[in-house]
């Protein structure tokens, strides 16, 4: 039976956000407002949803939190997420009450965004450069054009970057990372299509110290035959790039389509076995009216998503950060 959870009581004192460190006003803006602008399907679903559940709403009781879970399943949040959002809202309501949409909306962005930081790792970046970067992800989940991307991201921000092409068995691999070096203007390691992918990342390593480059960014196969098959190439190059840069691969990113969804989490649970993954690469985010993935990933992969594709422009990627798309999704 429905009760009501509204009445006085005694406030706890709320958990406080982490202010993140920021930037200048102006980019700041700009920057919520492009992350605004990928999450539009998915907050106008979202949003008209869970309006509906809080509209008009004095007294919030357990079946508006049942309804509530329903939406956050429907915008592929995943069922593990959901229920422990669910659950955190149920205790603070047997606690305290919950008065009104106002102040669930305003619960809910606490519960989300802990969900995202629970799983946030600074970055360790090696004293020495190149910091080595390896994409890896299935084909189709635009691994290739987030390395082009990353690299004109990271040469923007004044880094020098060497791009390698070590996903030879694609021709077509190949030839877009090309494009992809020529309009970013940084270099490019590459071999012949069919040739070993470790040969390729050794003379891409031996190039970035050589050359003093900060940042070199390997492009792998993105082959999914068997999780032996996946492990043995992906350690043979970590090998490799570890004979000439310690510590290398210093991240390892995995590239994922925010459309594919649920469907996607089991692909990117072998990577994330396979290829020792330290981070998310969102892709397609503003394609999609189920960008809660991302809190699926948070939760059941227990990994960041670092970096969210928006467009399909060079420009058109963004560091992720909880805030903006919390924000963003839940305005």
């Amino acid at each position: 039976m429905a009760f009501s959870l509204f009445g006085k009581r005694t406030p706890d004192p709320e958990p406080e956000i982490p202010a993140a460190a920021e930037p200048a006003a102006e980019p700041k803006r700009g920057f919520f407002d492009r992350m605004k602008q990928a999450v539009t399907r998915t907050r106008d679903t979202f949003t008209e949803s869970i309006s509906s559940v809080i509209a008009l709403t004095r007294e919030i009781d357990f079946a508006s939190l049942d309804k509530l879970e329903a939406v956050l399943l429907a915008a592929d949040i995943g069922s593990a997420t959901t229920l422990l959002v669910i659950e955190n809202l149920k205790q603070r309501a047997l606690r305290q009450g919950i008065e009104g949409g106002a102040e669930l909306r305003r619960l809910l962005k606490i519960e989300l965004k802990a969900v995202l930081d629970g799983v946030a790792v600074p970055v360790k970046h090696p004293q020495m450069p190149p910091e080595v970067i390896m994409m890896v992800g299935v084909n189709g989940t635009g691994k290739t054009t987030t390395s082009g991307k990353l690299a004109a991201l990271f040469s923007a921000q004044g880094n020098s970057v060497l791009l390698c092409a070590a996903d030879t068995f694609r021709a077509a691999a190949i030839e877009q990372l090309e494009v992809w070096a020529s309009r970013s203007n940084v270099p490019l390691i590459k071999t012949k299509q069919g040739g070993d992918p470790s040969a390729a990342l050794y003379d891409a390593c031996a190039a970035a110290k050589s050359r003093g480059t900060q940042v070199l960014i390997v492009d792998t196969a993105g082959r999914l035959h068997t999780k032996t098959d996946l492990m043995k190439e992906l350690d043979k190059m970590r090998r490799t790039a570890e004979k000439l840069v310690p510590g290398a691969p210093h991240q390892t990113l995995l590239v994922m389509d925010a459309t594919t969804g649920q469907n996607g989490l089991q692909q990117a649970r072998l990577f994330t076995e396979a290829a020792r993954v330290t981070g998310i690469v969102l892709t397609k985010l503003d394609g999609t009216a189920k960008g809660g993935i991302v809190l699926a990933i948070a939760t059941e992969l227990r990994l960041p998503v670092v970096y969210a594709g928006i467009g399909e422009k060079m420009e058109d990627i963004l560091p992720f950060d909880s805030d903006s798309f919390i924000d963003s999704l839940l305005e």
